[in-house]
């Protein structure tokens, strides 16, 4: 069964510097965005891929992103005023899909990290297919490692609540839990700081969510402030 990736793209560019949407912003030959809409895309059991965009930037978007789009299709929703309310808006806009069965995992990506790269995507998809929830990781030096776990014969996976690791995206998750989190949390008024703390409160059946860590690295940066994009570009030779 196919799976579908969530693109976060609702942000701004004040931390950067920038006048325009960090996620609009050029990285060699493509915007920020466009790489990670290129990454999804390039995954076979990728079916759908929606992008999370501000009120007013729709145009902004296409511009950046139909360039590299091929024959393929993005979709679009407007963001909320924060990112637990981008990411409901988003799946409300998948909500059909998974109730008939159509995408078993979502992925949910910011778009300021635009070098997680194919790999990493398909790795997240497929440790959330196994556990049911899946997050990369990059140790954080100095603290302790966490505990690798069997990944069905590929790259190990880690379990999360041996160790300490900084986390990114994208965050995957088998859908229906995601849906049925993020429909308890609407009702409850509850906004988490990621994707995962909302899995962690509303639980499917009350069963705590198995959460694997995915081993990535300090490359799938996070585009915050002006040296990032410089760096971002550095590290983004040979890909």
């Amino acid at each position: 069964m196919p799976a579908a990736v969530v693109i976060l793209a609702a942000g701004s560019g004040s931390r950067v510097g920038a006048d325009v949407n960090k996620v609009l912003l050029p990285l060699g030959p493509a915007a920020v965005l466009a790489w990670s809409v290129r990454d999804a895309l390039a995954l076979d059991d990728v079916a759908r891929v929606l992008l999370v965009v501000r009120a007013g930037e729709e145009q902004a978007v296409a511009d950046a992103v139909v360039p590299h789009l091929g024959d393929r299709e993005v979709g679009v929703v407007t963001g909320g005023a924060t990112r637990h309310a981008s990411e409901w808006q988003a799946l409300s806009a998948l909500a059909p899909a998974i109730e008939a069965g159509e995408v078993d995992v979502v992925a949910v990506h910011d778009g300021a990290r635009p070098l997680a790269g194919p790999d990493l995507f398909a790795r997240t998809i497929a440790a959330a297919r196994e556990h049911g929830g899946a997050i990369p990781v990059v140790p954080l030096g100095g603290l302790l490692p966490v505990t690798p776990v069997s990944q069905g014969g590929g790259r190990p996976s880690t379990e999360l609540g041996t160790g300490l690791a900084g986390v990114q995206t994208p965050q995957a998750f088998r859908a229906d839990a995601l849906l049925a989190a993020y429909r308890l949390a609407d009702a409850d008024g509850f906004e988490g700081t990621d994707t995962a703390s909302c899995l962690e409160r509303y639980p499917a059946d009350g069963t705590p969510l198995r959460i694997a860590a995915v081993p990535s690295t300090p490359r799938n940066l996070k585009i915050t402030f002006p040296e990032d994009v410089d760096l971002a570009l550095a590290l983004s030779e040979g890909f």
